[in-house]
């Protein structure tokens, strides 16, 4: 799918994970971003350094937001197996965790760039190619 036919659809899902090792611990973010058909578009990773776990999950998601706009996205589906993000998101859990409260605003005010965008908890299994990329990202670092 091109770029122009994403933004002609505006449909994407996006497939989202965070991984530390040590918590807090060297840190990765991975993203798939996929078509409605489930045809991977793009994927990313990136290493972030020393963080929670719960840092990384909202770094892995701004990061699939941000791409997922520069491609046109205007409707999106959030794939996470991090329940916390999830329901923070959801308004179902508040943001306790002053650092964790930066990373949901920015996180809300990419949100509020879609048309629409539903989050979606799922198991981690599911998840098994962002989870990946998140981990080669901080395995990257080791290199």
């Amino acid at each position: 799918m091109t770029i122009d036919e994403v933004k002609a659809k505006g449909i994407l899902q996006l497939y989202v994970d965070g991984a530390s090792r040590g918590n807090p611990g060297e840190a990765g973010a991975g993203f798939c971003l996929l078509d409605e058909d489930g045809n991977e578009l793009l994927n990313g990773m990136q290493f972030l350094g020393r963080m929670t776990n719960n840092a990384a999950e909202y770094h892995a998601l701004i990061l699939g937001l941000r791409e997922a706009l520069g491609m046109g996205g205007t409707s999106i589906e959030i794939y996470t197996d991090s329940e916390l993000v999830a329901k923070q998101i959801k308004g179902i859990y508040n943001v306790r965790n002053r650092q964790l409260r930066r990373l949901y605003r920015e996180t809300v005010e990419l949100l509020n760039k879609f048309h629409r965008y539903e989050m979606i908890s799922i198991r981690r299994e599911e998840n098994r190619k962002a989870d990946r990329l998140a981990n080669e990202a901080i395995d990257g670092q080791k290199a």
